[in-house]
């Protein structure tokens, strides 16, 4: 048995321990949200936050949960992450949209750290979200976008 605690409310699960999280959160949950890339951790797609850090739900398995705490994009909140989505709106940054969830976990993850990256910076950050469809300059645009907003 493992205990996981995703967006606020503690769940139980008798899975095989070697279960990734993206499908326990997928099939068990009906968490849509989280979605499958590549799976092998490449992609960044499947990002959800585990104890307050980005990971990759594809290649985590619930064996290592016990007692963790996920946030997936179905509970994030807060406001940077007000300030990514208003920004992401405001500049159309989704083409087909698959990349976006992990693209929004990782901006708001590193605008909570860091309230105003530079370019080189959000290039880091966001180096393990792919985007097949390429829009990195709008990405970048937005979180430039967002962290103006949070300043005020």
């Amino acid at each position: 048995m493992t205990t996981i605690t995703i967006n606020g409310e503690s769940h139980d699960f008798n899975l095989d321990p070697d279960t990734p999280l993206l499908w326990v959160l997928r099939d068990e949950l009906k968490m849509t949200g989280t979605k499958f890339g590549c799976g092998v951790a490449q992609c960044g797609a499947c990002t959800v936050m585990l104890n307050g850090m980005p990971r990759r739900s594809c290649i985590t398995p619930i064996k290592a949960l016990d007692g963790a705490e996920v946030t997936t994009i179905e509970g994030m909140s807060g406001p940077e992450y007000d300030a990514i989505q208003a920004a992401w709106r405001a500049i159309d940054v989704p083409q087909c949209g698959w990349c976006q969830s992990g693209q929004v976990m990782s901006a708001t993850m590193l605008l909570q750290q860091l309230p105003a990256p530079s370019d080189e910076e959000i290039d880091q950050a966001m180096a393990g979200n792919v985007c097949r469809c390429a829009t990195y300059h709008r990405i970048r645009a937005a979180i430039h976008d967002a962290a103006k907003t949070l300043e005020g």
